[in-house]
Parts: C-alpha cells; sequence; structure tokens
C-alpha cells in the first residue's frame, strides 16, 4: 500500500469513533501507541488469563471508570495507560488478548496494550502470580500485530506507522519483589548485579523491539517501592524500607546507563526516561503540596494499613480516593496515575532524560 493510502487509511480509523472515543488527525499527536508492563498499566489482559491470581475484575476496582466498571484495572480508575493516550490524542490501546479473542485486529493501526498484571523483565517472575505475561511473551505478541500491519499497509508502511509511534514501557517491580522474596537469590547474586541483569535483560527486548520497527520508547524507571502500604504495613512505625527503595535506585542508575548506551549504539531510536522514584518520594514526603491526605495507607482492602488482605468484592473501602496516594496494597489511585502521567507528559528536567513525552512525540 502507498504510504499516502496508508495515511488515509489510519486517519479514517481513528476518525471514526473507535471504543466509543472521537479524534480528529488534528488531536493525534502520534499515529499509535503501543504498551508493555506490568499491572500499573495492565488495562484488562489478565481477565483473558485463567489461571491468573492477579486480577482486578471485581468491585470495587472500576468505582471511579465511567460507569463504574471493573475493566482489569489495578485502579479505582483510571491508570497511566489511559492518561497517556489522552494526551497525544488516541484512544486507550485495547488489551491484546481482548482483540486476540475477538479476532477483531482494526485497533493494531492505534495501538494495543500487551501489558500484564505480575508480569516482570524476567520470564520466571510470573510464576509468583501463576499466570502473567512476561516482557518476552509480550514482545512476542507484538511480533505477531508486526505481522498483520505488513499484511493491511505493506513493509514500508506498517514502518512509517511504528517509526513514529509511541512504546511506553512500565516493568521492573514484580522483579524487585521476586528478589525481596527470595533469600536464595540474595545468597547469590548481589543487588548491583541483580539490578544490572535487569538492565541486560530489558535491553534484548527493546533491540528485538527496535527489529520490529520501533523508535520511540518511553521508559519508566521504578518507584519507591519500599514506601507502598504491602511493605510499610510490617515494618515497625511504618516506616519505608530504605533496603527495598536502595535497591529501586540501583535498578533505575543501570536502567539510564543502559539507555544511553543504546541511544548511542542505535543512532535513530529516541526516549523519554520518567524519574518515578524521586517525583513519588516528594509526593510522599510532601503530599499537601500535591493535594494528598494520606501516603501510608491504602484505600482498598483489609487489616493493618489496608494491606493485609487484598482488595476483594465488598470490602469497605475509602470515602475520598483522591486524598490517597494508594489505591490498593501495591497500586497508585487514578489521582495519583494522573499526577505521573502530567509529569511524564510535560514534565521538566528535573523529572525526565533527556526529554519529556510531548518533546518524544513532536520528534
Amino acid at each position: 500500500m502507498a504510504s499516502n493510502e496508508y495515511f488515509l487509511l489510519v486517519t479514517l480509523l481513528v476518525s471514526l469513533s473507535i471504543f466509543g472515543f472521537t479524534f480528529s488527525e488534528a488531536d493525534q499527536m502520534v499515529p499509535a501507541m503501543y504498551i508493555f508492563g506490568d499491572s500499573l498499566v495492565d488495562v484488562g489482559n489478565n481477565n483473558h488469563l485463567k489461571l491468573s491470581f492477579s486480577k482486578a475484575d471485581h468491585f470495587p476496582y472500576g468505582i471511579d471508570f465511567p460507569h463504574q466498571i471493573p475493566t482489569g484495572r489495578f485502579s479505582n480508575g483510571k491508570n497511566g495507560a489511559d492518561f497517556l493516550a489522552e494526551k497525544v490524542g488516541l484512544p486507550t490501546p485495547p488489551p491484546y488478548l481482548s482483540l486476540e479473542s475477538n479476532k477483531d485486529h482494526h485497533a493494531f493501526l492505534t495501538g494495543v496494550n500487551f501489558a500484564s498484571g505480575g508480569a516482570g523483565i524476567f520470564d520466571g517472575n510470573d510464576k509468583l502470580y501463576y499466570q502473567a505475561l512476561p516482557l518476552t511473551k509480550q514482545v512476542d505478541d507484538f511480533s505477531q500485530v508486526c505481522d498483520d500491519l505488513k499484511q493491511r499497509l505493506g513493509s514500508s508502511g506498517a514502518q512509517q506507522l511504528l517509526s513514529k509511534s509511541l512504546f511506553p514501557i512500565v516493568i521492573g517491580s514484580n522483579d524487585i519483589t521476586d528478589y525481596s522474596k527470595s533469600s536464595d537469590l540474595r545468597k547469590n547474586i548481589t543487588p548491583q548485579d541483580y539490578a544490572a541483569s535487569m538492565a541486560l535483560k530489558l535491553n534484548q527486548q527493546l533491540k528485538r523491539l527496535y527489529s520490529y520497527g520501533a523508535r520511540k520508547f518511553v521508559l519508566v524507571g521504578l518507584s519507591v517501592i519500599g514506601c507502598t502500604p504491602s511493605v510499610r504495613k510490617d515494618i515497625e512505625g511504618e516506616e519505608c524500607s530504605t533496603e527495598i527503595n536502595d535497591w529501586c535506585s540501583n535498578y533505575n542508575e543501570a536502567l539510564k546507563s543502559m539507555l544511553q548506551k543504546l541511544a548511542s549504539e542505535l543512532k535513530d531510536i529516541k526516549y523519554s526516561y520518567f524519574d518515578t522514584y524521586s517525583i513519588l518520594k516528594n509526593l510522599i514526603d510532601n503530599p499537601a503540596s500535591y493535594g494528598f491526605v494520606e501516603v501510608r495507607s491504602a484505600c482498598c482492602g483489609l487489616g493493618h494499613l489496608h494491606a493485609q488482605i487484598f482488595c476483594l468484592p465488598l470490602e469497605p473501602y475509602c470515602p475520598s480516593r483522591s486524598d490517597h496516594v494508594f489505591w490498593d496494597a501495591h497500586h497508585p489511585t487514578e489521582a495519583s496515575a494522573r499526577l505521573i502521567a502530567d509529569s511524564m507528559f510535560h514534565g521538566s528536567s528535573t523529572y525526565t532524560f533527556p526529554m519529556n513525552v510531548s518533546s518524544l512525540a513532536a520528534v
């Protein structure tokens, strides 16, 4: 298909009311967005995994989502995937497994979400959650999308689409959690070496995505996992775990170093690294400055800090979700996710390197 026909096709599809939204071509900053990661950006893939222990397909998940529907997002409402899509003028990319089951591949043209709750950079991590789609499998699935795009658009048209699209990747938290829970791992590998191995494994997957046509990457660093309710509940005084936060910092440094080397090796890639760690640490230390009140306790769950028993149906939940940083024991509220997405998109060099997502989309 000629390139001008390709652009006409994409414009036509996007201008239609796909998934109940209408976007004009002028609203779009990029033609598509392909999202990879874990539960922080899962929009329903795990709903299609029968053996998955990690699901958010029940109330009160989604209580603040349109029509109060639990969609599989690990949030009271929208998550980072939704907000990023809104900012670049796209409908939220649908979960890949929903498209496979429905055999509806038209959405491939505007983006797909491959993220899976419980997923990690390492393949074995998903065993903790019985079933998940680790990053390697997510990239495997993306290769199938690429084949479909080539059939629809031709090799040149598919390459044009992918080279201008965004590829956000939000993953690594479960690998750190796995490390914190495995005494064998900690005996056999130092935190620094483990972080380096995570970055190396991610590097391999980024190169695979590059070989399929990806050129614009959004890499989200690890947050202060040691400050989540699931960790605080076991610490005297409900303080953050400095040890786990240090492991997160080790990985973030390894990730930044890896990205700089990769950019020097593959001259035509562009990326935006977002320092989630610093902004969440500032938010937790100074909640009133960001409009929050509660930084320790989860909004939904039972037990100490509402973090000992996971957020289940019929459990009580806080009435003021926008006051809370955390929705459940591990995940941010919609309000937190919105703040993070705003910082990713418009943020200064304090939190984004070497450019923010807005600038990356415009390149």
